[in-house]
């Protein structure tokens, strides 16, 4: 994985002050440098301007980018951030074509794909991507994003000039552009967050190029095109055959991912989707004479604290003792994590993310990540699973399923009861978070004459995929790539979403078992005990030493009149809802999200107005 960053303005000039030039690309990828350490290069020419940081994985000695080839009189240049799964496939097409590769990255695949087979060659690749390519001979920029929005790409217009990268810092590095916010800024951040409404950067003006979009800049101006997207489609296989073709896909989208010229390991959690993976990625080692790491997280003194609810049921570690021993998994890792530096990485996860996010929840990834990066670049990982093979409770509970609104953030009261009440009023937030579901559920595309329960679990699916997987995917995204460390998620192959998104729910909850299609096509990789276990999500904290943390920083924050924050809450009601204990077991966002998160998110926010000091814009 890399970080890409750049600009381009088909009025300018940016050789006549090449220096000036070159130093603002070099300050756009030094902001973004964490997401690859090995390599940095730049590209500048008279109306575009290239920079890239790499983190090596395949031709480690060679690769650095950007990438300049000529073929005939045109020259095209590339800067890339992802991984190609199926360039053995690629490959020999192209090399018969007779393209010369001086690299065996994906990288130069991806460009010659691009010159041999025209601005629609994406559909031809697997993988997870961001990446530009410059087109001398068209004077046209492209943007392209992979499919389900693994990889990040921000970018932004001003003054006829097209700035971008993989995060929101590198564009504040341009001299034309500066943090900036408006009401809807505030709107996302206090009524979709820790979720990004789709495209939308928070930042005034800054827009993320969606999942299965690419962008086209010319001198005629910037055009967006929809190049993949979810399909309904009747689905006519049997159970039985519904089985086999996803056990054929999981596994293949696993063994696919392996592709690295330096070792991968995997996150073990204990839960099914991890295990899977796991117990995929291990044989395959094997069967090559090679090991696999593994690596399990948790919190210190959890076994003490921990308190079993609907949402965690059980402690993951016995279940990955499990799997430990049924695979021979003897350079297994556990990772803990402590009270006081889980709260102390609040402020990074802000500066990762350039946003509030899912506090702790990503903090403690962070951390965790920073620890697995001392052993290894690569790591496959479960996320995604839930999401298209009905995981979550709002799948199967039908007072969560039938609510009219995201599911995974339905009380809407625990968002507004601690702001000022003018400051509510003017947020409006209610109508907000109902335009913006609406919004989204007039794109679902729906089958004819579907039943009624069909077509909401469809919706469902859809919401969950283009929204709340998001969000999974950015945290592990920022986490892994604030450390150097390349997640991959095997689960968001698109050919695994494009098949199941159209399996029944019944064949996806058979005998009321969420999940039951995985585990059927999966049964003879896991032991009895994990196969029939019941979801538990990400571990969080239970440790009281936590939310004390908070409170006095919360505290603090409330008794400065300086804080950014205090215009838009009630000091009065952040003082009563302080002196309450915490309720772990109610969420406002997700299944994790509860009332010590409520507190870090408030301190968050309030680092993030400090931190990145935007301008209102009214």
């Amino acid at each position: 994985m890399c970080g890409i960053a750049g600009f381009c303005n088909f009025t300018a000039d940016y050789l006549l002050q090449e220096n000036y030039w070159h130093d603002c690309l070099v300050r756009m990828r030094e902001s973004i440098a964490h997401r690859g350490k090995d390599n940095v290069g730049e590209y500048l020419n008279k109306h575009v301007g290239f920079g890239h940081t790499r983190l090596s994985i395949r031709d480690v000695s060679h690769g650095k980018q950007p990438i300049i080839r000529r073929v005939g009189d045109a020259k095209y240049v590339i800067i890339y951030n992802g991984e190609i799964y199926n360039t053995d496939e690629l490959l020999p097409e192209l090399k018969r074509a007779g393209y010369h590769f001086e690299t065996t990255t994906d990288t130069e695949v991806i460009l010659y794909a691009y010159i041999h087979y025209g601005i629609d060659f994406v559909d031809r690749l697997n993988g997870i991507y961001a990446f530009a390519i410059w087109d001398d001979r068209e004077k046209m920029l492209l943007l392209y994003r992979d499919r389900l929005g693994v990889k990040p790409l921000f970018y932004t217009i001003k003054d006829n000039t097209i700035i971008f990268g993989s995060e929101i810092k590198a564009l504040f590095c341009h001299p034309q552009i500066k943090p900036e916010i408006d009401i809807n800024s505030l709107r996302e951040i206090f009524g979709i967050g820790p979720a990004r409404t789709p495209g939308n950067g928070v930042f005034r003006e800054i827009k993320e190029l969606l999942p299965g979009h690419y962008i086209r800049f010319t001198v005629n101006g910037l055009s967006d095109t929809l190049y993949w997207d979810l399909e309904s489609r009747e689905h006519t296989d049997s159970f039985q055959e519904t089985v086999e073709k996803v056990s054929y896909l999981v596994r293949d989208a696993i063994i696919r991912q392996m592709v690295s010229d330096v070792p991968v390991c995997s996150f073990l959690s204990g839960g099914v989707d991890s295990s899977i993976v796991t117990a995929v990625a291990s044989d395959y080692l094997r069967a090559d004479g090679s090991f696999l790491n593994t690596f399990s997280f948790d919190f210190k003194e959890n076994d003490i604290y921990y308190q079993a609810n609907a949402f965690q049921p059980e402690r993951d570690r016995p279940f990955v003792d499990i799997m430990r021993k049924k695979y021979e998994l003897d350079r297994h890792t556990y990772l803990e994590c402590d009270e006081a530096m889980l709260a102390e990485l609040l402020d990074d996860a802000v500066r990762a993310k350039d946003l509030p996010g899912m506090t702790d929840i990503d903090a403690s990834l962070m951390y965790f990540c920073s620890l697995v990066k001392l052993h290894n670049k690569v790591a496959l990982t479960g996320e995604c699973a839930d999401e298209i093979f009905g995981g979550y409770p709002w799948f199967y509970r039908d007072e969560l399923t039938w609510a009219d609104i995201f599911p995974w953030s339905r009380d809407i009261s625990a968002r507004t009861m601690l702001l000022d009440d003018s400051f509510a009023a003017e947020l409006r937030l209610e109508e907000y978070i109902k335009q913006r579901y609406n919004e989204t559920l007039q794109q679902v595309p729906y089958l004819e004459d579907e039943e009624p329960a069909e077509k909401r679990r469809r919706e469902i699916t859809y919401l969950n995929i283009k929204w709340f997987m998001q969000t999974l995917l950015d945290r592990m995204d920022r986490a892994s790539m604030f450390n150097s460390l390349e997640a991959r998620v095997p689960f968001a192959d698109h050919r695994i979403m494009e098949y199941v998104f159209n399996v029944p729910w019944e064949m996806k909850y058979r005998n009321g078992v969420a999940k039951s299609l995985l585990r059927e096509a999966c049964r003879d990789l896991l032991p009895a005990e994990l196969l029939n276990r019941k979801k538990s999500p990400y571990p969080k904290t239970y440790h009281p030493g936590y939310e004390k943390l908070l409170k006095e920083r919360l505290s603090e924050i409330i008794s400065n009149k300086n804080s950014p924050i205090q215009p838009m809450i009630d000091i009065k009601k952040v003082q009563a809802f302080l002196k309450e204990p915490a309720v772990y077991g109610k969420p406002w966002f997700g299944q994790l999200m509860a009332g010590p998160q409520l507190m870090a998110y408030l301190i968050q926010i309030n680092y993030w107005l400090e931190k990145y000091s935007p301008a209102f814009i009214s």
